[in-house]
Order: C-alpha cells, then structure tokens, then sequence
C-alpha cells in the first residue's frame, strides 16, 4: 500500500510524492498522523546536508494522530486511540537516566527509537517505544493541532523550570521565533514580570505583543546590550536566554544579565562554531552559564498536560496551517517570520 510523504533528497530538495506505507510491527502500531509541527530544527535539517547523501529520508517529529492498525502482541492500545508520540525516548537505567538528567540518555540504542518520519500519512511505532513511554492519549475534545504543539512546549516548559523562571523576574528572550513565543507567554504565566524580547525581525517582534512580551527590541536599529541596560536602570536582567541558533547572541547574552543572575544558552549553534565571552566579567560579575536541551519524561508529561489545558492558548501559536503538499511553503513562511507555527495536514481534514 501506498502513502503520500515529503521526502527529502538533499539541502532543500523536498518533494511530496508517493512511498510505501509502513508495516505494522507485530508487538507495536501504525499512526494515521493527522497534524505534524514544522519545526525550526526540521527546517535546519531540511535545508542542509544532515544525511550526509543518505536520502531520501523522512524528517517530521511533532507528531499526533489516531491508531490506524495494531499487531497481533499490541494490547495497549487499540484502533481510534488519539495519540501524541513525544520524540525523546529514554532507557531509565544509565547514569544520566538514574541521575535525573533522561534527556541526556546515553543509551543509543534506546536513542534511535526517537520519532520521526512525521512528514508522512503514517508511521510505524515499535513495541519497544510503546514499552519505553513517552506516548500520552489526547482527549476527545482537544484538537489535533493543538495537541501537536505539546511538543515544542516541551523543551520550553523543561528549560524554564530548570532555570526557575519565576515571581518577579525580569526576563529577555533573544529570538522571536515560536520558541521564544513560547517561553515569552509560559514565563508570564509562572510569573515573571517584565519580558523583553529582542530579534532582527520587526513582523515577529510585533506578533510576538501577543505573547506576554512587555518589551519589544529591534537589534538591527538599536544596540541590544545598552537597550537592556537601560531598560533595567543599568542592573540587567534577572535571566536572559539565547534562542537562536548564533553564536552572537550568546556572547551578548553575558553583557545583558544583572551580576549573580543567570545566561541560558538554548539555541543550538553551527557545530564545531566557537562563542566569545568575556571571562573577566562572568567572573567578577558572579554570572552562571547553563546550557539547555530536552526535558525529562515527567517534563514532558506535564508539557503535554499544560499544551490540551484552557492555562495555555495553544492554538494562538498557528498562525498557519497548510496541507503537507505546500510543506516547502510552510518553510518559506517561518523563515522569512512571516509564521509564528505552522501545522501540517498529511491528510485532507
């Protein structure tokens, strides 16, 4: 039997054609995916060598949508369930797992169960993914497109509870993207005070109003650094984090943040690209460093749980949703800032 899927064949050479639909595993599932987030770090994939020549490949991990067929050995879950599939799989027995750290699981066994293949009608969910957790139901009265939006919440939801976000806070976010979005209306709601958000885009600063931010800086018209300063009475702020994939916002980070507060490297950079810092004013200035990726299963239990709730206004966050044939539409849209998130149909629905 046949699918419809977006293929990727090279840097930004993706093509909507059709593929075979996967097999069921005996002891797992097939999921009919009735929305899949297009994420920022789908579109690095997409858009560079990331196979290195090994393609055609199916990228896509922001993944719901309804069992469509169970094997023969499955027995918890049944054709019609609506499942959310979080990416992040973990073996719950290494040192990282043991020591409270399951994002960094060192089991890369257990690290290739890790979903993907998104961009597709269907996918295959192994029985050993289904025993290692990270599957979580979507209640009947909860969209499709919402519910795909639990997890880019996730890392969001785990890295302002790790940094302690909190009452009253004064907090910059460097990028606008729909990360930043995210952390933007998830720090109101744990009770920050100011946000002041700072990116080179005017379209997504002005959007961004929508999500908590107090403050917008343009750091294409105005020094970033000295707007902060000022803004605080030359104190800086509380935290800041660096939400982009620039080295150039990490090292401007440090220059924003008050002495003892907190600089948050979240945004992945080129690899094997060095950051420069300023080591004599960390050092004087009692400035803590901590870098973020992932969230544990509890995190990303509770991201899910906030995602569905009336707390969060999940659905604000889809500024477009387009069918999966326009997904290289979806990528022209988020990067140029004209879309906060886009959502893709693999289906007509």
């Amino acid at each position: 039997m046949k699918m419809k899927a977006a293929l990727m064949y090279g840097p930004s050479d993706i093509r909507v054609e059709e593929t075979d639909k996967p097999i069921c595993p005996e002891d797992g599932l097939i999921l009919k995916v009735m929305s899949v987030g297009l994420c920022g770090s789908d579109i690095r994939n997409l858009t560079t060598d990331s196979r290195k020549g090994n393609y055609p490949f199916i990228y896509g991990h922001e993944i719901v949508g309804f069992v469509d067929e169970i094997g023969e050995e499955e027995k918890k879950y049944k054709v019609g369930d609506r499942l959310f599939l979080f990416p992040g799989t973990y073996c719950m027995e290494c040192d990282e797992c043991i020591s409270g750290h399951s994002e960094n699981c060192s089991n890369t066994e257990v690290a290739k169960l890790a979903g993907t293949g998104g961009f597709a009608q269907y996918v295959s969910i192994s029985g050993e993914k289904i025993r290692r957790g990270g599957i979580y139901e979507i209640p009947d009265d909860v969209s499709f497109d919402a519910a795909s939006l639990g997890e880019p919440l996730t890392s969001v939801f785990a890295c302002l509870e790790n940094v302690k976000v909190e009452y009253p806070d004064t907090l910059v976010i460097i990028g606008a993207g729909p990360i930043g979005c995210f952390m933007a209306q998830l720090a109101k709601i744990r009770g920050a005070q100011k946000v002041i958000m700072i990116d080179l885009n005017d379209t997504r600063l002005e959007m961004a109003k929508g999500f908590g931010v107090d403050i917008t800086i343009n750091s294409s018209k105005e020094d970033p650094i000295e707007a902060v300063q000022k803004l605080t009475g030359g104190k800086g702020a509380d935290k800041v984090i660096s939400a982009t994939p620039a080295n150039a916002t990490q090292t401007q980070s440090i220059h924003m943040v008050r002495k003892g507060g907190l600089a948050v490297f979240f945004g992945g950079v080129p690899k094997g690209s060095m950051t420069e810092l300023d080591c004599n004013l960390i050092h004087y200035n009692n400035i803590w460093i901590k870098g973020h990726f992932g969230a544990s299963y509890s995190q990303s239990k509770r991201a899910f749980q906030l995602a569905i709730s009336s707390s969060f206004p999940t659905e604000k966050f889809i500024t477009h949703i387009l069918p999966l044939d326009k997904i290289n539409e979806g990528i022209q849209l988020t990067r140029t800032g004209e879309a906060i998130k886009v959502v893709l149909h693999p289906f007509d629905n």
